[in-house]
């Protein structure tokens, strides 16, 4: 048998994938954080407007078009789009662009202290690896 959940608004058995409770018509997906993410069929561009609308349960038309209205209202369409594709994953489980870029500049810094200048080094002599030849002497003339 399919695996089922209770309804939060309802308590009633509903089926663990259904967006909308079949008994009080409530939304009981927009919070499940596994349902975010932009792999979708009806993707086109990034595929937040179809991860959006995959979420609210609307059709991805009506998603286009209202990022489409927030364009002109402040550039707030844009805007939001950026957001959410930083902060929605491609595929579930997997980090988001944000993630990901964070976890490089982590990284980056943490290989940036390593070659820090503050960090004591060996002396000269041994970066040069201590053979000055026959008879020179550091900081002297060259033979």
């Amino acid at each position: 048998m399919a695996e089922t959940r209770k309804c939060p608004y309802c308590a009633e058995e509903i089926p663990a994938e259904a967006v909308r409770c079949r008994y009080c018509r409530s939304r009981v997906a927009a919070f499940d954080f596994e349902r975010w993410y932009r792999d979708h069929p009806e993707r086109r561009l990034a595929g937040v407007a179809a991860a959006v609308s995959h979420v609210l349960a609307v059709p991805v038309t009506f998603v286009r078009v209202g990022f489409l209205v927030l364009t002109f209202i402040h550039l707030l369409g844009p805007i939001l789009y950026g957001i959410l594709w930083l902060l929605l994953p491609f595929v579930p489980g997997t980090p988001s662009p944000l993630e990901r870029g964070l976890a490089t500049a982590q990284d980056w810094v943490g290989r940036l202290r390593g070659f820090s200048p503050r960090r004591p080094g060996p002396p000269p002599e041994a970066r040069n690896g201590g053979d000055y030849g026959a008879g020179a002497v550091p900081g002297g003339p060259l033979p």
